[in-house]
């Protein structure tokens, strides 16, 4: 099969525009960012400015900060009626509405339609509280998730924990302190009828939440009318509005098309999301999280995750030659070679696999959300195979969050830094996708070896 021959100059001087842009977006301010975000977060630490609540109301803020389109934490965020309200006596030191949720509708449809209302959140002061909200509240404590949004995307592996639940967990650890925060106790569903609709047809989404957290309560709109017909008012003490509307309103959003991209201008710790990760481990395995670093003692285990048979595979012979190639790793004493048939796997054992995974490869596809079960090292690492001149950011964004270096294989090409837009050619679904196994085999050399090559181009 014939080779894609790029020259290394041509790619290194792509890149260096590509890795401007990257590290722009990796940045904490975005200059691109609306002007009253600049100083948000210093604003929302405390309740120590707001000496004029009463003994009956605490403002609404959002601690420490923990904004990000699409994503906010709220601390006593006031509920009446099917109406969320945020009460405080300065309300310019919170973001605009827009930023936090929206008509809870497809997107994609007209903007003027898709803007939130009174109906679906209102800023009051105190005064204008106590009329509309009186002072008799029924309150919800710990930790809750409001997930504003019709069940569309949902009903997807990667979408609900590759964005909605990666986005969450960064931005939430954006409102600790010293002390570890809790797994949120519900999820409430406001727009998904019945308790099947936002669940993924493989049957994932639903036994790895509780896996995270067993005694997890994930409610739908029979609750959430519950607390409408109390005519009462409830406060929560502290909940998520996660809206996916809302997340593609920030300006990078139409560059990479990706629900998560303004919380990767939050910076919360950098195993952020270890703590997630090791309750879900620990829960379905009923093992401890691996170890950080690679035992001396084991090898480290290559997953191929193969979709041969299905839409968006390899060309029958490269798909051949790279299970050679990595065979010959395997060999030579350099790993320890997986290359399961997912489908006939129990969750268990995918999971399992996952979190033993050093270095895992496979076109692009839903399997790689199974890298935010993989441990983070300084050699743990995603390939992720396209055609020729096809990018998606999906598995990247993963990647970049939990620690992972991604490599984007076109054929005998291959780069570490994104593309600066995301392309999906007519060819991209196709099941003859080139990909050469002398190059995959050098990554993982490299990789293995404690190296990342930040360009290559390999010719035969």
């Amino acid at each position: 099969m014939p080779r894609t021959r790029k020259s290394v100059t041509a790619i290194v001087a792509s890149s260096v525009a590509c890795l401007m842009l990257w590290n722009f977006l990796s940045s904490t301010t975005s200059s691109l960012e609306p002007a009253h975000l600049q100083d948000f977060p210093d604003k929302t630490v405390s309740y120590s400015n707001d000496d004029n609540f009463d003994e009956f109301y605490k403002p609404t803020i959002i601690p420490r900060g923990a904004h990000a389109y699409g994503f906010t934490i709220f601390d006593n965020l006031y509920f009446r009626n099917g109406t969320l309200f945020v009460v405080n006596s300065d309300l310019s030191i919170f973001p605009q509405r827009e930023t936090i949720l929206s008509a809870p509708l497809e997107l994609g449809l007209p903007e003027d339609v898709l803007m939130p209302t009174d109906e679906h959140m209102r800023f009051v002061d105190l005064e204008e509280g106590k009329d509309l909200l009186g002072n008799d509240f029924i309150h919800i404590e710990d930790t809750t998730v409001i997930v504003y949004d019709n069940p569309t995307f949902m009903r997807h592996y990667y979408h609900w924990w590759g964005e909605i639940m990666l986005g969450f967990w960064r931005v939430y650890q954006c409102a600790r302190d010293s002390t570890p925060l809790p797994f949120p106790k519900r999820f409430l569903l406001p727009f998904v009828d019945g308790g099947n609709q936002w669940r993924d047809a493989p049957g994932i989404n639903g036994p790895l939440m509780r896996a995270v957290q067993p005694g997890i309560s994930i409610e739908t709109s029979d609750q959430w009318q519950d607390l409408r017909d109390l005519d009462r008012t409830v406060v929560f003490s502290r909940v998520a509005v996660i809206n996916r509307i809302a997340a593609h309103r920030y300006p990078l959003s139409h560059t990479y098309n990706k629900m998560i991209t303004s919380a990767l201008e939050l910076q919360p710790d950098d195993a952020f999301w270890e703590p997630l990760q090791t309750s879900l481990l620990q829960n379905f395995l009923g093992t401890r999280f691996p170890h950080r670093t690679l035992n001396k003692d084991t090898k480290p285990v290559v997953t191929y995750i193969s979709r041969q048979g299905g839409r968006r595979s390899l060309a029958a012979e490269d798909h051949e030659e790279l299970v050679r190639t990595l065979v010959d790793l395997q060999t030579e004493g350099l790993c320890h070679l997986e290359i399961p048939k997912m489908q006939e796997l129990s969750l268990k054992q995918q999971i399992e696999l996952a979190s033993q995974t050093t270095i895992m490869i496979g076109v692009h596809g839903n399997g790689l959300t199974h890298q935010l079960w993989m441990p983070s090292t300084s050699y743990s690492t995603v390939i992720e195979i396209f055609i020729p001149d096809g990018y998606l950011f999906d598995y990247e964004f993963l990647s970049r969050n939990v620690g992972h270096q991604h490599y984007a294989v076109w054929n005998d090409t291959y780069i570490t830094t994104p593309p600066t837009k995301q392309n999906a050619p007519p060819d991209f679904q196709g099941q003859t996708i080139p990909v050469h196994g002398p190059t995959i085999a050098e990554i993982i050399r490299h990789r293995l070896a404690g190296y990342s090559l930040e360009h290559k181009s390999i010719s035969t």
